[in-house]
């Protein structure tokens, strides 16, 4: 049974690292210059909201590193984290410390503490109810680069009070027995500039090692390694690129184009990450070194059908 509270908000008393308001994003409109967005790991975004016993799209506060520190006033909720996240909660100064995958309750002057992720990215935090946030072109999703999407296109500030609506019951006690598995090289199949790049450089890439540099953020991910040499032109006419292209510049290192990336690019593409992947890849923290490995369009098609699947699998264990 839902009710709407109007007096149930979250004060924010650390906004943590990139700390946004997310969904599942915005689509139809490249060809106007506004990217997909959306939550970088698709999967843990459903589960968060699957476990809280949400709408899969229903909006959830992302945060990279670090997640917010949170006191809540109102009536009693639930919450779930998914990722490889540690965090507690401060009951009248006793602490607790939680897991993810597992419904929590808040209660009035409860304090949440999401302390930092283990040797990943991204986390989700989801409530059973709807953070009042305001919707453009069909999705929350914040894309602090264009100002696009909730809080204004801007990332949770310190002092923010974050109000919540239409919440549901909060006893329900959902789990899920699960944990994020890493993944042993990045799979791609060839880009549309492929044979721009000399035959050694295309064996570099598929067998060399590359850094992810810290200049990685919700729009591409940078990396670092053995020059990757272009034979033809280091420049291509602007054109439309998607999530996952792996785009090659003048000076030969990568760049990968993630969720909130430009809809229009002039770098030769070498590959594409398959969409299977994508969710792994986005959870390599800097510092972190990855590896290529090349496949053919029929083989992705099937793995993203067995990712979905899996995905499906992992929502109908949620008890």
């Amino acid at each position: 049974m839902k009710n709407t509270i109007t007096n149930n908000y979250f004060e924010v008393i650390r906004p943590g690292i990139n700390s946004t308001f997310q969904d599942l994003g915005r689509k139809n409109l490249n060809h106007i210059g506004i990217p997909f967005s959306g939550a970088m790991d698709k999967r843990n975004f459903i589960l968060a909201n699957r476990i809280a016993g949400n709408n899969e799209n229903t909006p959830v506060i992302e945060f990279a590193y670090q997640g917010p520190k949170l006191k809540f006033k109102g009536q009693k909720i639930n919450f779930t984290i998914t990722g490889n996240v540690s965090f507690k909660l401060i009951k009248k100064e006793k602490e607790i410390y939680g897991n993810c995958y597992q419904n929590y309750t808040l209660e009035e002057g409860d304090q949440l503490d999401i302390l930092s992720t283990n040797k990943s990215v991204y986390g989700y935090f989801a409530i059973s109810g709807n953070f009042d946030v305001k919707f453009q072109w069909g999705s929350c999703s914040t894309n602090t680069k264009a100002n696009i999407g909730a809080n204004d296109g801007k990332k949770i500030e310190k002092d923010q009070l974050i109000k919540v609506s239409n919440t549901h019951s909060h006893d329900s006690k959902k789990n899920l027995q699960y944990m994020d598995s890493k993944i042993e090289k990045i799979r791609v199949i060839k880009g549309t500039n492929f044979n721009y790049f000399s035959e050694e450089s295309k064996k570099i890439f598929f067998e060399k090692e590359f850094e992810v540099t810290k200049l990685t953020d919700r729009m591409g991910m940078r990396l670092a390694g053995p020059n990757i040499k272009n034979i033809v032109d280091t420049n291509i006419k602007s054109e439309g690129i998607i999530k996952g292209v792996i785009q090659i510049p003048a000076d030969g290192n990568p760049i990968i184009m993630l969720s909130d990336h430009g809809t229009i690019g002039g770098y030769p593409k070498i590959g594409v990450v398959i969409s299977s992947d994508y969710d792994k890849l986005v959870q390599i923290p800097a510092g972190s070194k990855i590896k290529f490995k090349e496949i053919e369009l029929l083989d992705a098609e099937m793995l993203f059908k067995l990712y979905e699947m899996e995905t499906e699998n992992l929502i109908s264990k949620i008890k």
